[in-house]
């Protein structure tokens, strides 16, 4: 039973932790970094890298998304975004961030105004082919809202990997009476697909639950928790990630005793600034990170240094500003499997992961979800 802590005279809530409050608890075994597997499986995909990156276009165009799979990782694109919309997007993202230099609010803007073209099939075709082309998994991005319509064009294009995402999604979403199509239904969405679907954002037991029932592959924990959301600030929200992620751990052991022996895959999503916050996270039950600030300070982000979530976008409450990261002077290799030339924890995140795995003893990632962890308070 979750510690309750009382608030306030007949009121009371439930005690959650991020990463800061953790510690790895190092074990009596630890074993050469060269003897320690950072490879996982998403249905018929492995991967090198446990990453997904974060569906934004600060982070994510056709050739990084190609890199990035080059690297071992899985790259989405969002369908909804800038190259979906745009014939020439890296002309707009330069404007976008050149407003930013100026007045990010102003850059925020320009990206509702972006967004407001529609998206058009033979863009988002000829992107997601550019990816498939250079030999990377493909994989997109939709909203819940817009699933049903670009579904059709996205498995067109041959893409492998499906990722519906939202700021919180849930498999029991009640529309209103003036939807014209009326709510997604996930289960039935995903039934009618051939291709591994990854859903979320969750943060909570139940609902990961919910959806790990509908049949998705994998389940995206949080919403890209990062300098740049403010869906705290707009809706009151926030998904504290420690704890967040033991319960959907917890949600996918049950629901393979439930199923005999279904294993859906947990995603983490924000509240990770370095290395260690991504090695806390694998602790804490997830299969796999998505990662979107940490990499928008490589050389060839298409944000060119300026991050925001797709959520920036929204054409009437935005939850995302647009923040300038840290240049992280390296590539997206570096960036991800190094070297790293400083102690900060913002290069080679995945060779810390490896070394943070092997002190401890552990040698795949399974195996890491139960090492030890202690409360700083």
């Amino acid at each position: 039973m979750r510690e309750q802590v009382e608030i306030g005279r007949g009121r009371s809530a439930q005690r959650s932790y991020v990463f800061d409050d953790l510690d790895i608890v190092p074990s009596r075994r630890t074993r050469s970094s060269s003897a320690v597997s950072t490879a996982w499986q998403l249905d018929a995909y492995r991967f090198e890298l446990p990453l997904l990156t974060h569906p934004t276009d600060a982070v994510v165009s056709p050739v990084t998304a190609a890199r990035v799979g080059e690297l071992g990782g899985l790259g989405v694109l969002n369908a909804e975004g800038l190259w979906a919309r745009h014939a020439e997007a890296e002309k707009a993202l330069a404007e976008v961030a050149a407003r930013a230099a100026v007045d990010p609010a102003d850059a925020v803007a320009e990206l509702q105004r972006l967004h407001a073209a529609p998206v058009q099939p033979a863009l988002l075709t000829e992107a997601l082919e550019r990816v498939r082309a250079a030999g990377a998994t493909v994989a997109a991005r939709v909203s819940p809202q817009h699933a049903r319509e670009l579904t059709p064009t996205l498995l067109a294009a041959g893409v492998e990997v499906l990722v519906v995402q939202g700021t919180i999604i849930s498999a029991e979403h009640v529309g209103g009476e003036d939807g014209a199509e009326g709510p997604l239904d996930l289960e039935d969405f995903i039934d009618s697909l051939d291709i591994p679907v990854v859903a979320g954002g969750v943060g909570d037991y139940r609902t990961a639950m919910h959806l790990m029932r509908t049949g998705a592959a994998g389940v995206v924990v949080g919403y890209g928790q990062a300098a740049a959301t403010s869906t705290d600030s707009v809706l009151g929200i926030g998904v504290p990630m420690a704890t967040a992620l033991v319960d959907a751990a917890a949600a996918r052991r049950d629901y393979l005793d439930e199923t005999g022996g279904r294993y859906v895959h947990v995603v983490a999503d924000g509240g990770m600034d370095t290395s260690g916050d991504i090695a806390k996270a694998i602790a804490c039950g997830a299969d796999a990170v998505m990662l979107g600030e940490q990499l928008a300070g490589a050389e060839e982000a298409p944000g060119g240094g300026w991050y925001w979530t797709a959520s920036a976008a929204h054409p009437s409450l935005p939850r995302s500003g647009i923040t300038r990261v840290p240049t992280a002077a390296a590539d997206l290799g570096g960036v991800l499997t190094g070297p790293a030339r400083s102690g900060a924890g913002t290069a080679n995140l995945f060779g810390a992961l490896r070394r943070a795995m092997a002190k401890t003893g552990y040698s795949d990632l399974k195996e890491f979800q139960r090492v030890g962890l202690s409360v700083r308070r």
